[in-house]
């Protein structure tokens, strides 16, 4: 009984490394422009953290997570082969060059790398430390250690959205490590939809929280509908659009995921005690959201009903958007160049005083970005995943709070925000997609013990 408390409070170097990491990643890991300060903080944190655990930690496990190293590996080939430098003609050859070509260019003949934005690749390649440290720490973690991510993700989730509240509260919190704008309530992160993701991402999190390993519910069962609550109105009040379809896919899954925890709190009960009280719980959330609309501080409703289809920004850039990755397929512009290159491109009715850093579609800017190998890339991980999902669902047939199931649903979300945002370029969703990845490779993490 000692020796099992000895090593319940004795973490491993990998988990405290992970932890700090977490938290430096709170704090300063919700922006993806390359210029904010936070980009340093996170990087130098994890290169510190990579240096640390390889120096005095254990090796970690490689087995256990395979299909994220495959495609990590493979992204850092992309970014590395595009830095790689070319013979003149070859380079005058490929698609998408023609533009960069000419007496007013500046080009001189000398070797040029494929990537069109050399320091732009540079920065997208020197981003992967983040996930590559993530993933060198959990997979260097113990089991035990492992069950315990889960509710430090959670916490994550709900540190953020206090800092939420404070901001609707008219409270003035400017973060000096990410460009977050004044008056927007976006949490730690610089963009309100990928703040709202991370609120979604914390319902998947809740069933695993409240009912892993045979919990019962006891006081966990109350929390965990409040946090969901404030998780929903937060997400309402962030203003943000996507952010009300992320909200509701991920309710849904998560109800999926409780189903087997909630019928096995209530199998000693009547019948009709369960159905009665999952019918009070959406009665109970459907009150406090209208409540919220009425009171007019659901603003991502308002922003919904005010959308103009035709001044949406994403929607005027899509056709240009499309022009540039035709023209730059199969080689691409170059990871991390899409700012510059639709500077190049932009038509003059494109033109205002903000700028368009993204297309919105990050499976359309990787295949703009990294051309064919990208998009090859692309589609073997949505492969893998789909295979992965399939198998990760039959096997918690008996208990849908895995983490499997949840390494699937969060994997899903990402998928889903990708195709209307960039949340996967913020190093905290870089995070959140490792974590996601260790868990769905390894369906050993589905009979991992209780996390308490």
């Amino acid at each position: 009984m000692i020796s099992r408390s000895k090593n319940l409070i004795k973490p491993s170097l990998s988990f405290i490394l992970l932890a700090i990491l977490f938290g430096i990643l709170w704090i300063a890991g919700g922006a993806s422009r390359a210029d904010v300060v936070g980009q340093t903080v996170v990087r130098g944190a994890a290169w510190s953290s990579l240096i640390i655990m390889l120096l005095f930690g254990r090796w970690p496990v490689l087995a256990r997570a395979r299909p994220a190293w495959i495609f990590l590996a493979a992204a850092i080939v992309i970014a590395l082969l595009q830095l790689f430098p070319l013979p003149a003609e070859l380079w005058r050859s490929l698609p998408g060059r023609a533009i960069l070509i000419g007496p007013a260019s500046g080009e001189t003949g000398a070797w040029r790398s494929l990537s069109l934005v050399p320091g732009a690749t540079i920065n997208a390649l020197g981003a992967l430390i983040v996930p590559f440290s993530v993933l060198i720490l959990t997979t260097g973690l113990a089991d035990r250690e492992r069950a315990w991510l889960p509710s430090i993700v959670l916490i994550l989730v709900v540190a953020s959205m206090l800092v939420g509240i404070l901001q609707v509260s008219g409270a003035g919190i400017d973060n000096p490590l990410v460009n977050d704008t004044p008056g927007i309530v976006s949490g730690t992160f610089a963009n309100r939809n990928h703040f709202a993701l991370f609120l979604a991402l914390g319902f998947l999190f809740l069933p695993v929280w409240m009912f892993r390993g045979g919990h019962r519910l006891r006081w966990r069962g109350p929390i965990g509908l409040g946090m969901l609550l404030l998780f929903a109105l937060m997400i309402l009040a962030s203003g943000s659009r996507a952010g009300m379809a992320f909200g509701v896919l991920a309710i849904g899954i998560a109800s999926l995921m409780a189903r087997h925890g909630l019928r096995r709190e209530f199998r000693h009960a009547p019948r009709w005690v369960l159905p009665a009280v999952v019918a009070a719980a959406i009665t109970l959330f459907a009150s406090v959201v209208f409540i919220s609309v009425v009171s007019e501080r659901a603003f991502s409703v308002q922003r919904s009903l005010a959308l103009d289809v035709e001044q949406d920004m994403r929607s005027r850039a899509l056709s240009t958007v499309l022009e540039m990755t035709r023209a730059a397929f199969p080689v691409g512009n170059g990871l991390g160049s899409f700012d510059t290159m639709f500077r190049i491109h932009e038509p003059a009715n494109l033109l205002k005083p903000t700028y368009f850093n993204h297309a919105h579609n990050d499976y359309l800017e990787v295949v703009l970005d990294a051309g064919l190998p990208g998009l090859l890339v692309l589609l073997a991980a949505l492969a893998w995943w789909i295979a992965s999902s399939v198998k990760a669902w039959r096997n918690g047939k008996k208990d849908g709070a895995t983490l499997p199931v949840l390494g699937s649903a969060v994997l899903l979300l990402v998928f889903t925000a990708s195709i209307f945002d960039y949340p996967a370029r913020t190093p905290m969703i870089m995070a959140m997609i490792v974590l996601a990845a260790v868990w769905l490779s390894d369906p050993s993490d589905g009979r991992l013990p209780r996390s308490d």
